[in-house]
């Protein structure tokens, strides 16, 4: 039992396991997925994953350590030119498993791993997307019934008559105020020259005098 064991040791003794976890890492490396078992898809995200950080930093230092654990010259060349550059923009989580059920002989659990940026399914524009903050959106309900979408056009044309409405009496309101100011000037225009002609009546009776 693996009684708080953080590495899992696959059954192998220590050079057996390296020469396991190399041989898978060039193969997920030079195809971009694999079909394994879960608990070596496993140990190689671990094996792995420390190798693709190391190899966005292209230098002779990264590149003999990435060949010590690999030990081959091609799977190095392109984990440093076309896996580092389409990871370039992620902070980590380069490889996904997915499960498959169980093998038939032994019923071990089965796995695909791959390169999460190599599949067009799940990231269409991976370098773009990849550093960006992912987008919540909310899923949709169920379809509206005839039923709802008749209720819902009978409530908007409700609201648009009462708008119009309330249009119509602001509208008749401002037109009688107006009336009303038209009225008053009309009378204070006829009262003037009533006040004329006696300011005049009143001048003549002063000039008799």
């Amino acid at each position: 039992m693996r009684h708080r064991r953080k590495v899992n040791k696959l059954g192998r003794k220590a050079e057996h396991r390296e020469a396991l976890l190399s041989n898978l890492a060039v193969a997920l490396i030079m195809n971009k997925r694999i079909k394994t078992t879960v608990a070596k898809a496993k140990a190689l995200r671990q094996y792995i994953e420390p190798l693709i950080t190391r190899a966005k930093e292209d230098t002779t230092h990264n590149r003999r350590i990435a060949f010590r654990y690999l030990r081959n010259k091609y799977a190095v060349t392109e984990l440093f030119r076309e896996v580092a550059k389409k990871a370039e923009d992620r902070p980590g989580g380069y490889t996904r498993v997915l499960k498959l059920g169980f093998r038939k002989g032994d019923g071990a659990e089965m796995a695909l791993i791959e390169l999460v940026d190599y599949n067009p399914e799940y990231t269409q524009n991976p370098s773009a997307v990849a550093g960006e903050k992912k987008r919540r959106v909310r899923r949709g309900g169920r379809k509206k019934s005839a039923a709802q979408q008749v209720q819902e056009q009978q409530v908007q044309e409700q609201a648009t008559e009462q708008q119009t409405e309330v249009q119509e009496t602001e509208q008749s309101q401002v037109e009688q105020e107006e009336q009303v100011q038209e009225q008053n000037e009309q009378q204070d225009s006829a009262e003037t020259p009533e006040n004329n002609e006696q300011e005049q009546q009143d001048e003549n009776q002063e000039a008799q005098e």
